[in-house]
Protein backbone atom coordinates (compact mmCIF):
# COMPACT_ATOMS: atom_id res chain seq x y z
CA UNK A 1 0.00 0.00 0.00
CA UNK A 2 3.20 2.07 0.64
CA UNK A 3 3.82 2.15 -3.03
CA UNK A 4 5.86 5.21 -4.05
CA UNK A 5 4.70 5.88 -7.55
CA UNK A 6 7.59 8.27 -9.55
CA UNK A 7 6.92 10.25 -12.34
CA UNK A 8 9.59 9.37 -15.06
CA UNK A 9 9.84 12.98 -17.27
CA UNK A 10 12.08 11.85 -20.20
CA UNK A 11 12.99 15.31 -21.87
CA UNK A 12 13.92 14.95 -25.82
CA UNK A 13 17.41 15.77 -26.79
CA UNK A 14 16.09 18.41 -29.51
CA UNK A 15 19.37 19.16 -30.35
CA UNK A 16 20.24 15.86 -31.45
CA UNK A 17 17.16 15.87 -33.23
CA UNK A 18 17.74 18.66 -35.07
CA UNK A 19 21.50 17.80 -36.00
CA UNK A 20 20.25 14.02 -37.04
CA UNK A 21 17.64 15.20 -39.17
CA UNK A 22 19.44 18.06 -41.00
CA UNK A 23 22.77 15.67 -41.21
CA UNK A 24 20.36 13.06 -43.05
CA UNK A 25 18.44 14.97 -45.09
CA UNK A 26 21.79 17.45 -46.30
CA UNK A 27 23.96 13.78 -46.77
CA UNK A 28 20.76 12.55 -48.60
CA UNK A 29 20.54 15.83 -51.23
CA UNK A 30 24.45 15.76 -51.81
CA UNK A 31 24.33 11.88 -52.01
CA UNK A 32 21.34 12.27 -55.07
CA UNK A 33 22.89 15.33 -56.46
CA UNK A 34 26.33 14.58 -56.72
CA UNK A 35 27.14 10.89 -56.75
CA UNK A 36 23.84 9.26 -58.28
CA UNK A 37 22.80 11.62 -60.56
CA UNK A 38 26.15 11.58 -62.17
CA UNK A 39 26.70 7.88 -62.09
CA UNK A 40 23.37 7.49 -63.93
CA UNK A 41 24.13 9.82 -66.66
CA UNK A 42 27.71 8.81 -67.20
CA UNK A 43 26.61 5.27 -67.56
CA UNK A 44 23.48 6.73 -70.19
CA UNK A 45 21.06 5.13 -68.03
CA UNK A 46 19.21 8.38 -68.43
CA UNK A 47 18.76 8.11 -72.32
CA UNK A 48 16.73 4.62 -72.15
CA UNK A 49 12.81 4.70 -72.40
CA UNK A 50 12.04 4.17 -68.69
CA UNK A 51 14.28 6.52 -67.15
CA UNK A 52 12.10 9.08 -66.86
CA UNK A 53 9.27 7.14 -65.09
CA UNK A 54 12.37 5.56 -62.56
CA UNK A 55 12.90 9.50 -61.59
CA UNK A 56 9.62 10.44 -61.31
CA UNK A 57 9.67 7.64 -58.23
CA UNK A 58 12.71 8.30 -57.36
CA UNK A 59 12.22 11.88 -56.40
CA UNK A 60 8.49 11.66 -55.01
CA UNK A 61 10.31 9.73 -52.57
CA UNK A 62 12.56 11.31 -51.81
CA UNK A 63 10.48 14.70 -51.56
CA UNK A 64 8.13 12.94 -49.40
CA UNK A 65 11.42 12.21 -47.09
CA UNK A 66 12.26 15.51 -47.51
CA UNK A 67 9.04 17.04 -46.10
CA UNK A 68 9.14 14.96 -43.23
CA UNK A 69 12.59 16.39 -42.62
CA UNK A 70 11.76 20.17 -42.94
CA UNK A 71 8.78 19.34 -41.15
CA UNK A 72 10.66 18.41 -38.06
CA UNK A 73 13.28 20.76 -38.57
CA UNK A 74 10.83 23.32 -38.22
CA UNK A 75 8.93 21.72 -35.30
CA UNK A 76 12.31 21.50 -33.45
CA UNK A 77 13.00 25.03 -34.01
CA UNK A 78 9.57 26.01 -32.63
CA UNK A 79 10.16 23.87 -29.34
CA UNK A 80 13.45 25.51 -29.03
CA UNK A 81 11.56 29.05 -28.50
CA UNK A 82 10.63 27.58 -24.70
CA UNK A 83 14.05 25.76 -24.43
CA UNK A 84 17.32 27.58 -25.62
CA UNK A 85 19.98 29.83 -25.06
CA UNK A 86 19.67 31.49 -28.36
CA UNK A 87 19.24 35.52 -28.53
CA UNK A 88 16.67 37.05 -30.27
CA UNK A 89 18.08 37.67 -33.11
CA UNK A 90 19.20 34.01 -33.57
CA UNK A 91 15.63 32.80 -32.89
CA UNK A 92 14.63 34.68 -35.26
CA UNK A 93 17.32 33.52 -38.00
CA UNK A 94 16.60 29.92 -36.88
CA UNK A 95 12.88 30.12 -37.67
CA UNK A 96 13.19 31.81 -40.84
CA UNK A 97 15.59 29.61 -42.27
CA UNK A 98 13.79 26.36 -41.00
CA UNK A 99 10.81 28.19 -42.73
CA UNK A 100 12.49 28.77 -45.75
CA UNK A 101 13.89 25.03 -45.92
CA UNK A 102 9.98 23.51 -45.46
CA UNK A 103 8.77 25.57 -48.78
CA UNK A 104 11.78 24.50 -50.77
CA UNK A 105 10.78 20.86 -49.88
CA UNK A 106 7.11 21.81 -50.65
CA UNK A 107 8.15 23.63 -54.12
CA UNK A 108 10.14 20.44 -54.92
CA UNK A 109 7.55 18.07 -54.21
CA UNK A 110 4.49 19.48 -56.13
CA UNK A 111 5.79 21.98 -58.44
CA UNK A 112 9.58 21.11 -59.54
CA UNK A 113 9.29 17.21 -59.42
CA UNK A 114 6.09 17.23 -61.48
CA UNK A 115 6.96 19.38 -64.05
CA UNK A 116 10.05 18.23 -64.56
CA UNK A 117 9.01 15.08 -65.28
CA UNK A 118 5.96 15.77 -67.54
CA UNK A 119 8.64 17.44 -69.46
CA UNK A 120 10.66 14.27 -69.82
CA UNK A 121 7.30 12.62 -70.47
CA UNK A 122 6.82 14.74 -73.66
CA UNK A 123 10.02 14.53 -75.06
CA UNK A 124 10.15 10.91 -74.77
CA UNK A 125 6.97 10.31 -76.57
CA UNK A 126 7.45 12.79 -79.28
CA UNK A 127 9.57 10.37 -81.18
CA UNK A 128 9.57 12.29 -84.42
CA UNK A 129 11.48 15.08 -82.10
CA UNK A 130 15.35 14.94 -82.59
CA UNK A 131 16.96 17.25 -80.19
CA UNK A 132 20.64 17.53 -79.12
CA UNK A 133 19.58 19.57 -75.90
CA UNK A 134 17.04 20.47 -73.30
CA UNK A 135 14.64 22.70 -74.28
CA UNK A 136 14.56 26.21 -73.21
CA UNK A 137 11.38 25.24 -70.04
CA UNK A 138 13.23 22.11 -68.98
CA UNK A 139 16.38 24.27 -68.84
CA UNK A 140 14.83 26.95 -66.60
CA UNK A 141 13.16 24.32 -64.12
CA UNK A 142 16.82 22.88 -64.11
CA UNK A 143 18.32 26.24 -63.03
CA UNK A 144 15.22 26.85 -60.61
CA UNK A 145 16.29 23.17 -59.18
CA UNK A 146 19.77 23.99 -58.66
CA UNK A 147 18.81 27.11 -57.19
CA UNK A 148 16.83 25.80 -54.49
CA UNK A 149 18.97 22.98 -54.05
CA UNK A 150 22.09 25.39 -53.45
CA UNK A 151 19.86 27.60 -50.91
CA UNK A 152 18.83 24.40 -49.26
CA UNK A 153 22.25 23.76 -48.58
CA UNK A 154 23.49 27.28 -46.93
CA UNK A 155 20.13 27.24 -45.34
CA UNK A 156 20.96 23.90 -44.01
CA UNK A 157 24.47 24.35 -43.24
CA UNK A 158 23.62 27.23 -41.19
CA UNK A 159 20.99 25.74 -39.03
CA UNK A 160 23.04 23.05 -38.49
CA UNK A 161 26.33 24.95 -37.55
CA UNK A 162 23.82 26.88 -35.36
CA UNK A 163 22.59 23.89 -33.32
CA UNK A 164 25.42 22.12 -33.17
CA UNK A 165 26.82 25.46 -31.26
CA UNK A 166 24.27 25.73 -29.36
CA UNK A 167 24.70 21.85 -28.26
CA UNK A 168 28.25 22.13 -27.62
CA UNK A 169 28.35 25.11 -25.73
CA UNK A 170 28.76 24.82 -21.76
CA UNK A 171 26.82 26.24 -19.51
CA UNK A 172 28.38 27.60 -16.27
CA UNK A 173 26.25 28.26 -13.12
CA UNK A 174 27.77 30.77 -10.91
Amino acid sequence: MGAIVQKIEKQINWSGVILFTLGFWLSGSLLLDLVIMPCLSATGIMAQEGFVSASYVIFSIFNRIELVCAALVLTTVLVFRHYHNFTEKQQSWATSLSIALFAIAIIYTYILTPQLSAYGLQLNFNLFNSFNSMPQEMMSLQGSYWFLEVAKLIAGMSLLKLFYHSACSVKIDD
